[in-house]
């Protein structure tokens, strides 16, 4: 019997999967849980989470109802429930070079990447979703990339990686990261194509903004002395290595560590909290909790929630797909 994964029998089979068989997930390295959002948003039940730091755990709780586990190097596989995706947006450490006296198994020893190769190894889940700054690919001339990937598949997993742009997936905010998707299985898998209905500035910005957020005159004039051209407002800028203040209709990179006027819109005044949330596409009730400081640096960690529900339809796609294949082998069509 031959399988056509596209008629409307099997489309209905897929649906009804979907609604019947949540695909759970567990969420690590959690950060305020735009990973976990993306995923819940595409349908996925998370079942576990992990976040190290304490600030970001009360957001996260303050959201989502529970306190992530805390340090993942102290966390037993045996603790964890069984579960369908792993998902991460790991810290990107330096991995160490080590010869053949070692042996390319303990390449990963000392890294966080580690910890996930160990869960993975332990659980044997069906996929997972990594995520990470795009310069993760060059690093150490590239090395640190390959011996992920290596390790990965060494895990018998099929490896996926793109950069994607949040700029592509309805948000005004360039950036771009680099997400690795594995599964056990061959599957039907393809990274989500870029959308047309985009939010812009004007969409996110709010008005009748607090004084507290607008900047000294010196700053803004110093700002406007240096930006190198002139475009319709609103904009947003940021400074570069050079010092050269260039503006853009689209808001750069939020970085959790960044100085306080890293970024200003018109040159007048910094983002807003409710702002840098919007540029990240979290819902409109979400919470931060604490300083404007930890607000900055929370969701300068976090990441791009459209993108991540983008490619976990995709994800979810492909695994409901494999299902339906392999319960039709079961049954020997």
């Amino acid at each position: 019997m031959t399988i056509d994964l596209f008629s409307n029998t099997i489309l209905e089979q897929r649906k009804k999967q979907i609604l019947i068989q949540k695909i759970t997930f567990i969420d690590l390295f959690a950060g305020i849980g735009g990973i976990r959002l993306g995923f819940e948003k595409a349908g996925g039940v998370c079942v576990f989470s992990s976040e190290w730091d304490k600030e970001a755990a009360r957001t996260y709780f303050a959201n989502f109802g529970e306190y992530p586990k805390g340090d993942i190097t102290k966390i037993l596989s045996s603790e964890i429930p069984s579960f369908d995706i792993l998902l991460a947006g790991f810290p990107c450490q330096p991995f160490s070079i080590i010869g053949d006296k070692e042996g390319f198994k303990h390449e990963t020893q000392g890294t966080l990447f580690f910890e996930i190769e160990r869960i993975l190894k332990d659980k044997n889940p069906k996929a997972f979703m990594l995520e990470n700054v795009r310069n993760l690919t060059a690093h150490n001339q590239g090395h640190t990339f390959k011996v992920i990937i290596l390790h990965l598949q060494s895990l018998g997993y099929f490896v996926y990686s793109k950069v994607l742009n949040a700029l592509d997936f309805g948000l005004p905010q360039k950036r771009e990261r680099i997400i690795i998707c594995g599964f056990k299985e061959k599957v039907n898998f393809d990274f989500p194509l870029p959308i047309h209905d985009k939010k812009t500035l004007k969409d996110i910005l709010e008005s009748n903004v607090d004084k507290k957020y607008y900047v000294k005159d010196s700053i803004k004039q110093s700002r406007q002395k240096r930006m190198k051209k002139n475009i319709a407002k609103p904009y947003i800028t940021h400074e570069n290595v050079g010092g050269s203040i260039t503006p853009h209709h689209y808001s750069c990179a939020l970085r959790a560590g960044a100085s306080a006027n890293y970024l200003l819109v018109n040159n007048e005044r910094r983002l807003t909290e409710k702002e840098m949330l919007r540029l990240q596409g979290f819902p409109e009730d979400y919470k931060i909790i604490g300083s404007y400081t930890q607000c900055k640096h929370q969701v300068g960690n976090s990441v791009p929630v459209p993108l991540i529900e983008a490619v976990a339809r995709e994800m979810l796609k492909a695994l409901c797909e494999m299902q339906i294949q392999n319960s039709f082998k079961e049954k020997g069509c």
